[in-house]
């Protein structure tokens, strides 16, 4: 029997946010089955001028090799009207990105782990530390708390925000 792996993922969404966050973990839940999600932050449209963000991390289990997650993840993009037409910084109605697949870091399936984001940006970190404190960041000896507290937390506000799934 093959392993399960943790996986993380970052949500994001501009456009109907309360509504494309809710369905994300409902499309989420019923492709990988149980999902555990962060807290939700608020943050500002990051390379764009635009409206505010709700963003998260959630972690799946899964068998599915990393570019079928992705796939995976596109599907569920564009069935809630992802446009994929627009500048790569642009409102969106909903964003799901591998932040992480299992231990692996460095290049693997043609993509990088863990992702850039993760180190870039504060609401995708500061999520991450609130889910996974103690567990190392792959690749590095840091705990994502570790990395948070490390980062320059003045450069990227973050907001809590009372989500309730519906």
């Amino acid at each position: 029997m093959t392993s399960l792996i943790q996986v993380t993922l970052s949500l994001g969404s501009n456009i109907d946010r309360f509504k494309h966050i809710n369905a994300a973990l409902t499309a989420l839940e019923n492709e990988f089955g149980e999902v555990i999600s962060s807290p939700i932050y608020e943050s500002e449209a990051v390379g764009f001028d635009g409206s505010a963000f709700l963003n998260s991390i959630a972690i799946i289990y899964t068998q599915k090799s990393l570019t079928n997650v992705i796939s995976v993840l596109k599907n569920i993009e564009d069935r809630h009207g992802r446009d994929r037409t627009g500048p790569k910084f642009s409102p969106r109605t909903l964003d799901i990105d591998v932040v992480t697949y299992g231990g692996f870091h460095g290049n693997h399936e043609g993509i990088e782990l863990p992702r850039a984001e993760l180190f870039k940006n504060a609401f995708v970190l500061r999520p991450m530390a609130d889910l996974l404190p103690e567990d190392s960041v792959p690749g590095l000896t840091l705990s994502y708390a570790q990395l948070w507290q490390q980062f320059d937390q003045s450069k990227q506000a973050l907001a809590p925000v009372n989500f309730v799934r519906r």
